[in-house]
């Protein structure tokens, strides 16, 4: 049987950006961290076991709404396609939309190198018709994407609500610039959360079994082994609340006492109970979006939702101008 194979592609800096965005977010207050930086192999694979916990309904819920819905994005994306997935991760809710779009090439996009190529891999392997990329690439930055061959359409998949982690007007700038890969006749399948009962919202985030705090920890982890730095994980603690009055969820770690975080030469003073911001989650109500894709240059089209319309999925075209 003859080896599934993945073209590769390596776009992410090296550590030296790592460092030098931690020591900038460390110096500020309040202090912040990008949650780009959850998602070395380890963080990967628990946002993995997040998506499976029972109070984390966003995954079982859009993998629905596109099992349900995935006849209808083949007609509109069309043939002769190029596939990209932004934050590709285990690649599980793209089968559902590859095996009946059926395109010319699939693009996988991730910031986690080795689970980027254990994802791709897999899909290579199950789809021994379709072309495979795997693009290691902050997407937060301009991409260049030079394996997408310029005669097919390109339709970017954005699943999860990963939207949701960038401000709003940063969502907008990142949605313009992703047209700059998508092309004028491009369109973008995303999911997005919606906003609701803050309770809901709010297990979604502290789950019982305790996945999300150790995913959030783990970013200290990755501190300590791709840094050196001097910390004591367990003088900190995992805090995530729905923030009402911004329609976001919150997720901070927070100080369990007096301490210090150590780079290189560098000492960072905590106080107790002084939180470091380590990622937003922006809820949406459809109209909310809608208007956020129009002022990012795109059409919307068509929205899908589930029943109890918790969460949604939207089909929008890049907004020719011409």
């Amino acid at each position: 049987m003859k080896e599934a194979t993945v073209q590769f592609y390596d776009e992410l800096p090296d550590n030296a950006d790592l460092r030098a965005e931690v020591l900038q977010g460390l110096g500020t207050h309040p202090r912040r961290l990008s949650p780009k930086f959850f998602y070395d192999r380890r963080g990967s694979e628990l946002f993995d076991a997040i998506c499976r916990v029972p109070e984390y309904y966003i995954t079982r819920t859009e993998t629905a709404i596109l099992q349900n819905n995935a006849a209808a994005l083949a007609r509109l994306a069309g043939t002769r396609t190029v596939l990209i997935e932004l934050g590709s991760g285990a690649s599980q809710k793209v089968r559902l939309m590859l095996d009946v779009l059926r395109p010319y090439a699939y693009v996988g996009v991730d910031i986690s190198k080795d689970f980027l190529l254990q994802s791709t891999r897999r899909l290579a392997a199950a789809y021994p018709w379709l072309k495979v990329h795997a693009v290691c690439a902050d997407f937060c930055q301009p991409l260049s994407l030079t394996c997408c061959p310029p005669q097919f359409k390109r339709v970017a998949f954005f699943p999860g609500s990963s939207i949701g982690n960038f401000e709003p007007q940063h969502a907008v700038l990142f949605m313009r610039q992703l047209q700059s890969v998508l092309g004028p006749t491009g369109a973008l399948v995303i999911g997005v959360d919606l906003k609701k009962d803050p309770h809901h919202l709010n297990a979604a985030y502290n789950d019982a079994q305790g996945v999300t705090a150790e995913f959030n920890l783990n970013i200290l982890r990755r501190m300590q082994r791709e840094l050196g730095a001097q910390v004591d994980i367990r003088g900190f603690r995992h805090e995530a609340f729905y923030n009402e009055a911004h329609g976001r969820i919150e997720m901070h770690l927070v100080s369990q006492r007096t301490q210090q975080i150590r780079i290189d030469n560098e000492a960072f003073h905590f106080e107790k109970n002084e939180r470091m911001h380590t990622e937003n989650s922006y809820k949406y109500t459809i109209e909310e979006f809608q208007a956020l894709a129009r002022d990012a240059g795109y059409q919307p089209h068509t929205v899908w939702t589930d029943e109890k319309r918790l969460f949604s999925v939207h089909y929008l075209q890049v907004e020719n101008r011409d």
